[in-house]
């Protein structure tokens, strides 16, 4: 028995022991380069009854991590753009669809080869098709793609199968209530909810939000006061209408998507969620027992593998079927290389039915330890890892991967200009050089949305990412002159410039810099000139106003000398 253990904390106390471990643990996790959210799941575990026992106060534990779990979530809504959802719509829900399906069958399969009994079997691989939206989410914004392509697909199909372990979680509750309440009457209530909760998001999102929206800006502590009031409002409806909270707090925050304040709304509340979602996995660690999961460790390394490996297996097929790039099917595969935090739920529904045991239970719980602690790895260095098995994937890949390629069919026209990264700085320099139709240029951006405004516009554009060495074949390198990134990420900068060397590009490379630091370093990589937009703007603006103004002030006898 732990010491901590064998006293009774003052809850305050007990929170600053928490939070103490947790910096500890997160500087010795940025020390040996670690993922935050490993040393979480470690956090959570430590501070757990299976090792120092100090998590007393698990009524307020859970609470914070129900309200990270809904500004997480009504955050991935602020950031939800409609015009996605007819972009992405079909792919998300046939591979959300497709992945439980086969997920399920195949994970059937390996339990009853393993000695389950078939009740257990089906619980087991059912809780193997969830996959964490929370953890997925964390991780794309952590490395800003989750307005990439891959990104756009990987939350759409997590919203799938938010609906799916929605609609399972009310066949449990319905065989585990003692009432007169019919399946089809648990089905029909749920599908008035969640037309209830869509009709006020539309309510709010036509007449609400534009009247509001403008009078709470005067304030942003009022305005981001609001956001999470709003949020943590929709959830609690959600969850009081026996729907879902989590879908709750994602279609709050898509009532806000559509305000000119969301990117200020959304950056205020990053702080908050990365805070609250600690204790998430203080929660996670509170109610593991590791007595239990002892024995399930070969079995668990089993299905644990067929996660991590057959997951992302089947999200390549049914993509690569669906006519994407193999780099774009890796990418969005990777997100469901584990179990989500509904399984654990899910799992906990079985067992008080009566249809599973503790030990099954402790088996689901360890193969989710397992698999979102390595998924982590696995989807922070998704780009390293694609970069060394792309040869191997070809197999998943159309010969004409349609819905990535080209915006033209047939030959290329040569351009005189590529620009990588058409985002204010980029598309400011495309809006210039439309002033010269002598010049033609073509636009690489990996925003979906992006690419489709400006395909409807009729502008030369393809789908890309800077860090995809297979990018370069769709360009036309040999006729072009001139090739700009306004990425202002470095590392990704460094990459292109040695992949265009690589290719025996001849052309002029310029890149860009957000501060000295990277002005420096990628002055030394290759590039011809290396870009400073803050610097170019104090530039033009002393150029097109100071200069005027200082020459208005000088005296006619300094005017004359």
């Amino acid at each position: 028995m732990s010491w901590f253990s064998s006293i009774s904390l003052n809850p305050f106390y007990e929170f600053a022991i928490i939070l103490s471990f947790a910096a500890l643990l997160g500087g010795i996790g940025q020390l040996l380069r670690q993922p935050l959210i490993v040393m979480f799941i470690a956090l959570g575990v430590l501070v757990g009854p299976s090792v120092l026992d100090i998590v007393k106060s698990k009524d307020n534990i859970h609470l914070l991590a129900d309200m990270g779990i809904a500004v997480l979530l009504f955050i991935v809504g602020l950031k939800l753009d409609l015009r996605i959802i007819k972009s992405i719509g079909k792919i998300a829900l046939l591979t959300g669809l497709g992945q439980v399906v086969f997920t399920s069958l195949i994970g059937y399969f390996i339990g009853i080869g393993l000695g389950f009994s078939s009740l257990h079997s089906f619980y087991i691989a059912v809780a193997l098709t969830f996959s964490s939206t929370i953890i997925i989410v964390k991780l794309l914004s952590d490395k800003k793609e989750i307005d990439s392509l891959h990104g756009q697909i990987a939350i759409g199909f997590l919203i799938v199968q938010d609906i799916v372990v929605i609609l399972v979680m009310i066949v449990l509750s319905a065989m585990r209530q003692q009432d007169d309440t019919t399946l089809l009457q648990d089905f029909g209530k749920s599908l008035l909810s969640g037309s209830i909760l869509l009709l006020v998001t539309l309510i709010v999102m036509r007449w609400v939000i534009p009247r509001v929206s403008y009078f709470l800006a005067k304030s942003q502590e009022l305005l981001t006061l609001f956001a999470i009031a709003w949020s943590v409002a929709l959830a609690s409806a959600g969850d009081l209408m026996d729907f879902s909270r989590e879908v709750g707090a994602f279609l709050a925050g898509v009532s806000l998507a559509s305000s000119q304040f969301k990117d200020v709304i959304s950056s205020r509340l990053v702080s908050l969620r990365d805070f609250l979602l600690l204790f998430f996995f203080v929660n996670l660690g509170a109610n593991l027992n590791l007595a239990i999961i002892g024995s399930q460790v070969p079995a668990a390394l089993v299905f644990s593998l067929f996660v991590l490996v057959g997951n992302p297996l089947i999200v390549l097929i049914i993509m690569g079927f669906m006519g994407y790039r193999k780099r774009t099917s890796f990418l969005a595969g990777l997100t469901v290389a584990q179990i989500s935090e509904f399984s654990l739920i899910f799992a906990g529904l079985g067992l008080a039915i009566g249809h599973i045991t503790e030990e099954t239970v402790g088996l689901i719980t360890l193969v989710g330890l397992i698999t979102i602690g390595l998924s982590t790895y696995l989807i922070l260095y998704s780009h390293q890892i694609y970069e060394i098995i792309a040869p191997l994937l070809s197999i998943f890949q159309r010969k004409n991967p349609y819905r990535e390629t080209d915006v033209k069919a047939g030959e290329q026209p040569p351009y005189d200009l590529v620009i990588f990264g058409l985002g204010r700085f980029g598309s400011r320099l495309a809006e210039m050089l439309e002033e010269h139709r002598e010049v033609r240029y073509l636009g690489i951006d990996f925003d979906p949305i992006i690419v489709k405004s400006w395909q409807e516009r009729g502008k030369d554009i393809v789908y890309g990412d800077i860090t995809d060495p297979e990018i370069l074949e769709q360009i036309p390198l040999k006729h072009t002159k001139c090739i700009v990134s306004t990425v202002s990420d470095r590392e990704a900068s460094v990459h292109l410039s040695e992949t265009l060397k690589r290719n025996g590009y001849e052309g002029k490379i310029y890149l860009t810099a957000l501060n000295d630091k990277d002005y420096e370093l990628l002055s030394t990589c290759g590039a011809d000139e290396v870009l400073l937009p803050h610097q170019m703007a104090a530039t033009n603006f002393y150029n097109s106003f100071l200069s005027n103004l200082l020459e208005k002030d000088k005296r006619p006898e300094e005017k004359s000398a």
